[in-house]
C-alpha cells in the first residue's frame, strides 16, 4: 500500500530500537534533556562544521540560532556527502566538528584519531521513495522501480543513503540498475526536482524540505536501513570551545526541537 508523505514532521514513526550499522564502537546514542543549556556560551570567533548534505536546513537553522545565542561568533558549514567530508578531514582539511551520516563514514574519522571527542548519535534519518508531484508513474513500493522504462537516481554505496538504499533493496529483494549514482543525498533529489528521473530513494527529511514539489512514499524495508548520525568535535579545529558548544547546542533540546521537525527521529 502506498503512503504519502505528510507534509509534517513524522519523527517517531518508527520504534527507536531499529537502528543501523554500529560499526562504529565508540558512538553512543546522546540523551538530550533539559538540562543541556541551549543559553549563550560566551563562544566567540568562527566555528567550522563539517556536516552531512541531509543537514544543510537544519544546521543553518541552527547555525543562525547559535550566532544570535553567543555575540561575536561564527558558524561556518562544509556540506556534502559523508564519505567526502571524512575523506577531507582525515586529508587534514581544518573543521571543528564532523556530523555524519552514518557510524561507518564517523568511523573513518575516528580510526584515523581525527575526534577529539566520543562521537554521540544526535539523531536518526529513514529512506522514502521521492517521486514527482502527482506520481506520474504510478509507483507504490520498491518493486515498482525495477519496472521497464522507470528511471531511478540513488546515492552511490559508498554515501550513507547509498548504503542504506542497498540495504533496504536488498531487503526487498530488488534488483535494479540506477541511470544515475549521486555523491549526496541533495543531488539524488535534484534529480526528481529536476524532471531528469522518475524516482529516487532519499531521507524523509529531504522530501519534508522540497515541500509541495515531490512526494514521498513510504515502504516498510526502510526500517531495516535507518541511518544513525553521530557527532564529535576534531583535532583539526581551530576553535574548540566553539565545537564543543556547537555540539552541546546540537543535542540541547533546542537542537533537538529543530531537528525533529523537520523529520528527523530521536535516537
Amino acid at each position: 500500500m502506498k503512503t504519502v508523505l505528510a507534509v509534517v514532521a513524522s519523527a517517531g514513526l518508527f520504534a527507536a530500537g531499529c537502528g543501523s550499522d554500529g560499526s562504529d564502537g565508540s558512538t553512543a546514542a546522546a540523551t538530550p534533556s533539559a538540562s543541556t543549556s541551549s543559553a549563550a556560551s560566551g563562544v566567540t570567533g568562527t566555528v567550522t562544521v563539517f556536516a552531512a548534505a541531509s543537514l544543510t536546513g537544519t544546521f543553518t537553522t541552527l547555525g543562525k540560532q547559535f550566532e544570535t545565542a553567543n555575540p561575536g561568533s561564527t558558524v561556518t558549514f562544509s556540506f556534502a556527502g559523508s564519505s567526502a567530508l571524512a575523506a577531507q578531514i582525515t586529508s587534514g582539511a581544518p573543521a571543528d566538528v564532523f556530523a555524519a551520516a552514518s557510524p561507518a563514514t564517523m568511523k573513518t574519522v575516528t580510526d584515523a584519531g581525527q575526534n577529539s571527542s566520543a562521537t554521540k548519535v544526535f539523531v536518526r534519518n529513514q529512506l522514502v521513495i521521492v517521486v514527482p508531484k502527482g506520481d506520474p508513474k504510478g509507483i507504490k513500493d520498491l518493486p515498482d522501480l525495477a519496472k521497464p522504462g522507470v528511471k531511478v537516481a540513488l546515492c552511490a554505496d559508498a554515501v550513507p543513503c547509498g548504503a542504506a538504499a542497498k540495504k533496504a533493496l536488498a531487503a526487498a529483494g530488488v534488483n535494479l540498475t540506477p541511470v544515475t549514482l549521486e555523491q549526496d543525498v541533495k543531488s539524488a533529489l535534484s534529480k526528481v526536482t529536476l524532471g531528469e528521473v522518475d524516482a529516487a530513494l532519499v531521507y524523509r527529511t529531504d522530501v519534508l524540505a522540497a515541500g509541495e514539489k515531490v512526494e514521498g512514499l513510504e515502504f516498510p524495508e526502510s526500517a531495516k536501513a535507518i541511518n544513525d548520525y553521530p557527532i564529535a568535535t576534531l583535532k583539526g579545529g581551530k576553535n574548540p570551545a566553539g565545537g564543543k558548544a556547537w555540539v552541546d547546542y546540537v543535542i540541547s533540546s533546542t537542537g533537538q526541537a529543530v531537528l525533529t521537525k523537520a523529520g528527523f527521529q530521536s535516537p
